[in-house]
């Protein structure tokens, strides 16, 4: 039980952090990763207060924590994901080209080796930076710390929520800070989980009577490994980093290596199937090697290393189901990994958490926006997480099928079992992507739906449609037309 003696202790400052007893709304979120941050960013247009918690010991320079063991490897900002970016935070651009990070055009400057050999390239304009996650995640929170209205707190630990009398509405969190060894309440109108795979909600949502959500689990067994060089100045490379794709269902094995701030390369390399790289020097060159295409190995064969080989093995995608349950408390919504989490390779997670941040904002802006005052807002409001939850769930549909579609086409990919849809749209993705190495219009309108700047129906467009199914009969007409000639083979031509 926490006692007033205890409430009263002081974490930063009571007038600060608890706003209970004031006509002042807050909102606090759990968790200090990119999802957090920008939840806490749009929390600022509808909440006198925001404050975040974090476990971590927040580092005051662009390094590596604890909480985000995959920031050693490739992170990706989308195109679409850099929009939003500068969008809630401008100029944010401006200060990642001052501080050395490459801006690339993604089809001009990044080349990708895919399943049926290089992409074109040429300039799309579809662009962005290409920042180390420490870097990004930093930049943010400088920014988020900058208002005067938030506060990030740091080395703490949420131990459970709070709630009202008959637990439907959620009124704040019970945390415990490094330095005191007492647990503390902090109130608040709003409670955004943010926290990731590790997310505890599930079991504080129990121990309030309420179900946990149902998961879903699909998992194709990626594991990866990453190692940081020293980037050399080359006249003769026109690319800012590059993308070895795996082939399925024969070729296990793929990489991503990309030019970062302070002159550094970064180099992740992961095979599917439990065929993760070594960690070891030799072993993780060899790894590189045996690539389908040498270039990453040439790249990096002579560059000083700058850090050991790093491992990674959480990969499954993973969506908690909250839409789905019939009973869930007001006063908190959860988003980014903390609901749903997507094999790292396909570079979604930071741009879906940007997204799922306009979407809370949008939905507080509808949320009863003729009460007499934000506080009245907050506390009358029916409905608002489960209609939310609801609302990301459909956001998240398309990250979820395209991650998902793609780890199905691994015959050792376990979960659920792929949809007729899911097959059927292996087959059409497949012309796409052949037809990608030849036609500019076709690549541009896939490198799109990659970067969540259009949706995937876009690839169904007439024109774009008329050129696939050309694609596919040419196909056919060449398999069968083989199969002919082979027909026509003598029995010892085969031998």
């Amino acid at each position: 039980m926490i006692t007033d003696n205890q409430a009263s202790l002081q974490l930063e400052s009571n007038d600060a952090l608890n706003s209970s007893n004031s006509q002042e709304s807050s909102a606090i979120v759990i968790g200090a990763s990119i999802a957090g941050l920008l939840a806490a960013r749009v929390l600022l247009n509808h909440f006198d207060r925001v404050t975040v918690l974090e476990r971590d010991r927040l580092p005051d320079q662009p390094e590596r924590r604890p909480g985000v063991p995959q920031a050693s490897h490739v992170h990706v900002l989308l195109a679409r994901g850099q929009q939003i970016l500068e969008q809630l935070f401008p100029g944010i651009k401006a200060e990642l080209a001052e501080l050395g990070v490459p801006q690339i055009d993604w089809t001009a400057n990044f080349p990708w080796f895919g399943i049926h050999g290089w992409m074109p390239r040429f300039q799309s304009n579809i662009t962005s930076f290409l920042a180390s996650r420490a870097l990004l995640e930093w930049l943010v929170r400088q920014r988020l710390s900058a208002d005067d209205r938030v506060t990030i707190m740091s080395a703490c630990t949420v131990k459970q929520l709070l709630a009202n009398a008959d637990r439907s509405r959620i009124t704040g969190v019970v945390l415990q800070r490094d330095s005191v060894e007492a647990s503390i309440p902090l109130f608040a109108d709003l409670v955004v989980d943010a926290s990731g795979r590790n997310s505890a909600l599930p079991k504080w949502l129990e121990a309030l009577g309420y179900p946990a959500p149902a998961k879903t689990i699909v998992n194709a067994f990626l594991g990866y490994s990453s190692r940081w060089y020293e980037r050399t100045p080359d006249q003769s490379r026109d690319w800012a980093g590059a993308v070895i794709m795996a082939n399925p269902p024969v070729e296990r094995r793929g990489g991503f290596l990309m030019a970062v701030e302070a002159d550094r390369w970064v180099l992740s390399v992961g095979g599917i199937a439990d065929d993760c790289p070594p960690a070891d020097e030799q072993g993780f060159l060899e790894f590189v090697q045996s690539l389908r295409h040498p270039l990453l190995y040439e790249t990096i064969k002579d560059a000083t290393p700058l850090s050991p080989v790093q491992s990674y093995r959480r990969t499954e995608n993973c969506w908690r189901h909250y839409e789905k349950l019939k009973r869930f408390p007001e006063g908190i919504i959860a988003l980014g990994d903390a609901v749903c989490a997507f094999n790292p390779i396909y570079g979604q997670g930071m741009t879906t958490a940007a997204l799922s941040a306009l979407l809370l904002d949008q939905a507080l802006t509808q949320t009863l926006p003729l009460a007499a005052n934000q506080a009245n807002r907050i506390n009358d409001r029916h409905c608002f997480s489960r209609v939310f939850q609801m609302q990301l769930a459909r956001l998240l549909q398309t990250p979820w099928m395209m991650a998902t579609s793609d780890d199905f086409r691994w015959e050792t990919t376990e979960g659920d079992e792929p949809t007729y849809f899911t097959r059927l749209m292996h087959r059409y993705m497949e012309q796409v992507i052949i037809l990608s190495t030849s036609d500019l219009a076709t690549y541009q309108a896939l490198i799109e739906v990659i970067h969540m700047l259009k949706p995937p129906t876009s690839l169904f467009r007439p024109q774009l449609l008329r050129k696939v199914l050309g694609q596919w009969l040419r196909c056919r007409t060449k398999s069968k037309d083989l199969s002919r000639q082979r027909a026509k083979q003598p029995a010892s031509a085969s031998l």
